[in-house]
């Protein structure tokens, strides 16, 4: 029996079950076993793609026919390569699109793996066109796992859920050994001991049975109800001895922190974290609290686009609200006396540190020719150094190294609005630099917003302090008092803008406006409500929405 383990880059989830209920027709189960895994192609979920890349012996790169080729497609065909997989092309969406434009995707996919015009695969995963012919091609090209090298029992964690009654279902790549129900296992990176639930394959559903043997691919019932005891990427054996290679802890590079727009939902932002993490293992939070939004978490994600999707399921799926800071990321911070230290919410940065380093990227934008003057313009907001251009098939590759801070600040937005949505970009970490940068804050009536504080780049200081509270001035509502809006280094402000109170009219007076003396009375005792409002206004809590967080971190 041959056991053939691919990997799909996939646009499109439901070609993974079509190509499942097609296999069924087509090729004879006791002879053949596919394994699918579909992983995610953004950057930010780099690590779990490469955990599945170790877990099998092909991969199948699918691209989109009405998009053509994208950043992350060149990012994970390196990854891919670096594996050693077998590497099968794939257009998919071929029923949406024309001829023409499926030629075009099906050149470029030659160019890129270097394969003849016949090797590249078109089709659909709505109408199962060319689904056999990719099947068959995964059957002929890719290998069937090699024999276990050595003896003892060991899998390869690539992915997880959570069960409610099961526990965390761990899903697995047996490289060694034999795995049954009932038996004693353990984790290779925390040394958690479990006994087996559960154990099964996908078919697709998950299918319990009695083993998995070496080269399959299934699920194994652990049992644990603490998401942070089991980790992508980390072994399962039932001998403890050496781990598979490989094995990262993921780490965060992106810190928000979260406040319930109502402070009374506490409780639930807290219960709805702990349930996401379940899912997630790779979210991090801890408490944090703030004089002005109250209570909340500090949370570490793996980038921008795992920050987003967490914050709207907190909104879709618990009806939770939520205000935020601005995403920051890890400083090094080189104090004069006192070492270094790592700081990670802008309100803990020192004053006057000695040297600070930030997380540096490599960043990959591939775009069509007509769009790179403009995206190049790009230059003169963010911080792009090292540019270099390439040509790739028909479109056009720009590699530079921008900082993370700059990259988490809307650049992808900016992106897609300059090329019209057509423009992609992929990111690596590659390590860190010095940098030039301060902690600026940002008052409101008199009061420090913790939120809004942010650590900038000094050349860029001016020019953002006059930019926040002008956008501020804006967007926040008016009350009946006047306020302040300053932007602040050091305890000096740079910058400043102030909210008019709201005037109400005091009526006319007879013919010619009224007394005058019975206005002033009247003008002075608004005057002296406006600042008993004010008074109260300071007190009282400032808060900023998430929208207007939201607004704000535009450039």
């Amino acid at each position: 029996m041959q056991n053939a383990n691919i990997k799909i880059e996939n646009d499109n989830a439901k070609l993974e079950n079509d190509l499942a209920k097609q296999a069924t027709k087509i090729l004879p189960f006791d002879f053949y076993i596919l394994n699918l895994i579909d992983t995610p192609g953004h950057a930010d979920f780099g690590y779990e793609v490469s955990r599945a890349l170790a877990a099998v012996e092909g991969a199948v790169l699918l691209v989109d026919a009405t998009q053509g080729i994208q950043a992350q497609t060149l990012a994970n065909f390196e990854n891919a390569k670096k594996a050693g997989l077998t590497i099968i092309g794939a257009i998919n969406k071929i029923d949406v699109v024309s001829q023409e434009q499926a030629d075009v995707a099906v050149q470029e996919m030659q160019e890129l793996l270097g394969a003849s015009h016949g090797e590249i695969l078109r089709v659909s995963g709505k109408t199962g066109e060319g689904v056999e012919s990719l099947l068959r091609a995964i059957v002929e090209r890719v290998p069937a796992p090699k024999k276990p090298e050595r003896g003892g029992s060991r899998a390869l964690v690539f992915d997880s859920l959570f069960d409610d009654h099961k526990g965390i279902m761990a899903f697995i790549r047996v490289f060694d050994g034999a795995f049954h129900v009932d038996k004693d296992a353990e984790l290779g990176a925390t040394h958690v001991r479990f006994k087996i639930k559960e154990i099964g394959t996908f078919a697709p559903k998950l299918t319990a049975g009695k083993e998995l043997i070496a080269g399959e691919i299934g699920y194994i019932a652990t049992g644990i109800k603490d998401a942070g005891k089991l980790k992508i990427g980390d072994t399962i054996s039932l001998e403890r001895g050496e781990p598979l290679a490989g094995y990262e802890e993921p780490k965060p590079v992106v810190y928000v922190s979260f406040y319930p727009e109502d402070p009374a939902r506490f409780d639930d932002l807290r219960k709805a974290l702990d349930h996401l993490r379940l899912n997630d293992a790779a979210l991090h939070f801890e408490p944090d609290a703030s004089e002005v939004l109250g209570r909340g978490f500090k949370g570490g994600f793996l980038g921008q686009l795992h920050f987003e999707i967490t914050a709207d399921r907190l909104s879709r799926e618990f009806g939770i609200e939520t205000v935020h800071s601005f995403p920051s990321v890890a400083y090094e911070v080189k104090l004069q006396h006192n070492g270094w230290l790592t700081v990670t919410n802008p309100k803990d940065f020192p004053a006057d540190p000695e040297e600070v380093l930030e997380p540096i990227t490599k960043v990959e934008i591939l775009t069509p020719p007509e769009y790179i003057g403009s995206i190049l313009q790009l230059k003169d907001t963010f911080r792009f150094s090292d540019i270099e251009v390439k040509t790739v098939g028909k479109k056009t590759l720009i590699e530079t190294k921008l900082p993370l801070a700059d990259l988490v600040s809307d650049l992808d937005d900016k992106l897609k609005s300059l090329s019209q949505g057509f423009a992609s970009l992929n990111y690596e970490i590659i390590g860190k630099e010095r940098a030039d940068v301060v902690k600026m804050e940002v008052l409101v009536a008199e009061q420090v917003v913790p939120g809004l504080t942010r650590i900038l780049p000094r050349a860029e200081l001016e020019k953002e302090a006059r930019r926040t509270v002008e956008r501020l001035k804006e967007l926040l509502p008016r009350e009946q008092f006047s306020q302040a809006l300053q932007a602040a280094v050091g305890g000096k402000i740079i910058a400043r803008e102030t909210i008019t109170a709201m005037k109400k009219e005091l009526g006319n007076f007879g013919k010619n406006g009224g007394d005058r003396t019975r206005k002033m009375k009247l003008w002075k005792k608004q005057q002296r409500g406006k600042e008993r409002l004010k008074e109260r206004g300071v007190k009282s809590e400032v808060r900023i929405s998430a929208s207007i967080f939201k607004e704000l971190l535009k450039r």
